[in-house]
Formats: C-alpha cells, sequence, structure tokens
C-alpha cells in the first residue's frame, strides 16, 4: 500500500526539477477542481474523495510535466463515479469539466476565449480519445486497486465514542450558553465536533496526506483538531488523546496535523489565533522525548 513506502523527496514532479511548493501547489488547485466538477456533475462525496485519491496516487509515479493535470483529473473523475457506482457519461463529464476549466481561466484573463465544445467536433473527439486512454492509464498506475478507504468512514463513530463516552469536556469560558440539560449539551458538541471533523477530512483531500498515512490515523487527526477548534479537552487529567483517547501515535497525529494546519493557515477568514496555539503545542511535542509526547488539549 502506498503509504507505508511514500517518500516525499522521490516524487517525479520533483525529478524533474519542480519546487515541492509548487507540486503541492497543484495538488490542491486540481483537487479543487476535482471538488467543484464532482458538485456540478452531483456526484456523492464518496465518488469526489475517491477520485481526489486517484489523482494523487498516479502523480505519485507521473510528472506533472508529463501529463495535463486537467485531463488526469477529468478521467480520475470518470472512473470514480463507476467505482462509486454513480456512473456518468463521458460527454456530459467533458462537457461540464471544460466549461468549469475555462471559467476559472476566463476568471484570470478576460482575454481569454474558450474553446468550441461541440460534441461531435473534431477537438472534442480528441479530448474524449485522450481522457480514456488516461483511464486506463491510472487503472494500471494505482495497480487496479479501487476499493479506497476515507477518513470519513471512521470520524462519526470515533466521535461517538468520546462524546457519549463523556470523555470530553468544554474548556473554561467554552460552554456553549442557552444549552440548559446535560444532553442538550452532548448532542450539541457531537453536531460540531462532525462538522469540525468533516471539514478537516475534506481539507485532507487536497493534500499528499493519503500517500503519507492509513485513513483511519488521518480520521483520528481530524477528531483532534476538531476538539481543539471546539475548545474540547479530556474529562479525566489522566487521559491523553494518543493513548487514551484515540490510539495513535504522537509522531503521526503531529505530522497529519501541522500539514492540515498549513493547508488551512492559507484560506482567507482563518483565524490566525486558534491556528498559532495550536501549531505551537504541536511543535513543542516534536522537541520532547518519546515517553513524554502526550498531546492534551489544555
Amino acid at each position: 500500500m502506498m503509504p507505508t513506502s511514500f517518500d516525499i523527496s522521490q516524487l517525479p514532479s520533483l525529478q524533474d526539477g519542480m519546487s515541492i511548493q509548487e507540486e503541492s501547489m497543484k495538488r490542491r488547485k486540481t483537487c479543487r477542481f476535482i471538488e467543484e466538477s464532482g458538485r456540478i456533475l452531483k456526484l456523492p462525496r464518496v465518488a469526489i474523495a475517491t477520485a481526489m485519491v486517484f489523482f494523487h496516487r498516479f502523480y505519485a509515479k507521473h510528472s506533472f510535466a508529463q501529463h495535463d493535470r486537467f485531463e488526469v483529473a477529468v478521467a480520475c473523475l470518470l472512473l470514480a463515479a463507476k467505482t462509486e457506482e454513480s456512473p456518468k457519461k463521458l460527454v456530459v463529464v467533458l462537457e461540464e469539466c471544460q466549461k468549469l476549466k475555462w471559467r476559472g481561466m476566463q476568471a484570470g484573463s478576460a482575454s481569454v476565449k474558450p474553446p468550441d465544445l461541440d460534441p461531435k467536433g473534431e477537438e472534442f473527439s480528441k479530448l474524449k480519445e485522450r481522457v480514456l486512454l488516461l483511464e486506463r492509464v491510472i487503472l494500471h498506475t494505482i495497480g487496479f486497486e479501487l476499493s479506497i478507504d476515507h477518513p470519513y468512514k471512521f470520524l462519526v463513530e470515533q466521535i461517538k465514542q468520546l462524546v457519549q463516552g463523556k470523555k470530553l469536556i468544554y474548556q473554561n469560558n467554552h460552554t456553549p450558553v442557552g444549552l440548559s440539560s446535560p444532553q442538550q449539551q452532548q448532542q450539541h458538541m457531537m453536531n460540531e465536533m462532525v462538522q469540525l471533523a468533516m471539514n478537516f477530512a475534506n481539507d485532507s483531500m487536497h493534500t499528499s496526506l493519503c500517500l503519507q498515512f492509513d485513513p483511519k490515523k488521518i480520521a483520528l487527526t481530524c477528531v483532534y483538531l476538531a476538539a481543539q477548534f471546539g475548545h474540547l479537552m479530556p474529562a479525566n487529567e489522566s487521559d491523553d488523546w494518543c493513548d487514551s483517547l484515540l490510539s495513535i501515535d504522537p509522531a503521526s497525529l503531529v505530522s497529519i496535523a501541522l500539514q492540515l494546519i498549513e493547508l488551512i493557515a492559507e484560506r482567507k477568514g482563518s483565524d490566525p489565533t486558534v491556528l498559532n496555539q495550536v501549531k505551537e503545542r504541536l511543535e513543542v511535542w516534536t522537541t520532547l522525548e518519546p515517553q513524554t509526547k502526550r498531546p492534551r488539549v489544555e
């Protein structure tokens, strides 16, 4: 499996001279394109996520200089839609993806004119051939491994265990107002954690994390970050996140969390105060001895 042997320095694009920053940027931008295309095509969330995993795995073996990333993205969407039992017609996928691509290009330059999208035209026919060929190349690249687990699969159950098991409490001065009963507070905590964790899981799909770690570790880190941003802490002072609450090794949690925070920090409207607080805690743990790395929300 990819996560057990991934070495970011060996990415083909980096071997071709591309910087890691540019390589990461191309992944993020193309994944946003996949996400928006999937939404327009009304694909289920799992199909969109699968398309992004296919995309990341493809460019773990191929250079961005070798294949048009938008055409690869379209082929990944087609393949993922079939895999997740939500197939779409090739012509429909091509038309919608091309429209989205050219809308983005026109937003950056008013002089850009969209190409002829005539489904019966020669250019469209050539595009279909390239995408169908890429679909086969992707299949071979990923070793025909079509069954993909995503972090979403593990999130809700893990949060249920924490909230219903009364393992978490709100930090001082952050208890929600207007919720009179413990049941209401518990439901509010559950809903907020699920939403935050889902958002972090969505963000993770725009990075190469799926190449570095198995989906459960990514999910557990998303739960941890949801607690951080939801101002929650362990109810029992003797509990720590890695051993008692989440069963994840600290090195993985810190690495995943820092990569997600780096991504979020680039987004407009993100709260720099909270981001910096969480980042500082994580960076402190990287300097500790292994036996003292016991992440907490304090």
